[in-house]
Order: structure tokens, then sequence, then C-alpha cells
């Protein structure tokens, strides 16, 4: 292994490049024991270069989780976005893009839900984390206006929903969801009942 002690701090787009090799570290360990040192020796640059724009692990994981957290706006949104169609629709393409989300990138999501994602309260109210937190509210108030779903308080039914989502996902993750205990389809079932309790 190269000794990247003497190298220079500057490397090009050096924030950039630290985040996407502890990203690829992510991925590669589906956790986040790796150290700022390891992370500069896989980035090739000096051991000191990551403090240029991170003071500490933790700020580094902060704003991974952070990026985490637009990831998985981009991919509810997109998934929304292929309407316009029924609520019934949306609310469901949506549920199955944050599922697939999570499983897809299983390191990350955990990450974005972990306390040590530096300050987490900062975290989970950054705009970025509210953000995911508003399509699911917003797709609850559209129902509310149509006449869809009960008029209930909107917040306590995203707490609900994400509540159900993020379990889906954390058990879908761990191979829990098995055919034998839940059935052939168990995320749409999920969903549908889920769907079900919210209606008028």
């Amino acid at each position: 292994m190269q000794d990247t002690t003497n190298r220079p701090y500057h490397h090009g787009d050096l924030r950039r490049e630290i985040i996407e090799t502890a990203m690829a570290m992510l991925h590669e360990d589906k956790g986040w024991q790796f150290t700022l040192r390891e992370v500069a020796r896989r980035a090739g640059v000096s051991h000191a270069a990551p403090y240029k724009h991170f003071p500490d692990k933790a700020a580094l994981l902060a704003e991974m989780a952070l990026l985490g957290f637009e990831g998985l706006h981009k991919a509810m949104t997109t998934a929304k976005a292929k309407g316009p169609g029924p609520l019934r629709d949306e609310f469901f393409a949506v549920g199955r893009a944050y599922v697939r989300f999570g499983t897809s990138n299983p390191g990350l999501y955990r990450l974005m839900f972990s306390a040590e994602a530096g300050k987490a309260v900062n975290v989970h109210l950054s705009e970025s984390a509210l953000a995911v937190f508003g399509v699911v509210t917003e797709l609850l108030e559209r129902g509310q206006a149509e006449g869809v779903l009960r008029k209930r308080d909107v917040r306590g039914r995203a707490a609900a929903c994400w509540a159900q989502m993020h379990g889906i996902t954390m058990l879908t993750m761990e191979g829990l969801f098995q055919l034998e205990k839940v059935g052939p389809d168990p995320l749409d079932a999920a969903l549908t009942t889920l769907l079900e309790g919210l209606e008028n």
C-alpha cells in the first residue's frame, strides 16, 4: 500500500473526492467503521487533507447522510412525477420508491437513520430530510383536499406512513420479509393496509 503522508492537500475537488471515496467504502463494507485516515489513503491524498473540509469523522458522516436524503427525495419525487393519476397510484409509487432506495443502498440508508451521522437531530431537521417528509405530507394533503382521505392532522399521519415504510425497508434489508411468513407481495399488501386506514 502506498504511503500518502507527504502527498499534497490539493487534489482537484478534494471535498467531493473525500465524500465519494467514503461513499464507496460505505457501499462496499455496508458500514462506516472506517477512519478519516483510511479515507484519505484510499483517495490518494495526505492524511491531513480531509480535515480541510471536515473537522472530524462525524461531520463527514453527517454530510453523507444529507446526500442520502437528497437521493431518497429524488427517488420519491421521480416516482411521484410519473403521474398525474389517481392518488392511490402515486401513493404506491412513492412507497415502492422509498423501499427500493433503502434496499439498493443499505449502508447509506442505515447511516441516514443512525445517531452516528453527526448530530442526528440536526440532520433530520435539515432541509434535505424535511423535503423527504414533505413528499408524504403533500400526498396526504392532496388526498384530503380531494376527499379521498379522511381529514386528520397531516403530520401525524405522515409520521405513521414514515414509520411503516422505514420498518418495511429495514425488514426487507435484513431478509426478514420471507414468503412463508408474510406472503408473496408483502410491500403492496402493507401499502394497501396503510392506505385503507387513511381513506374515507
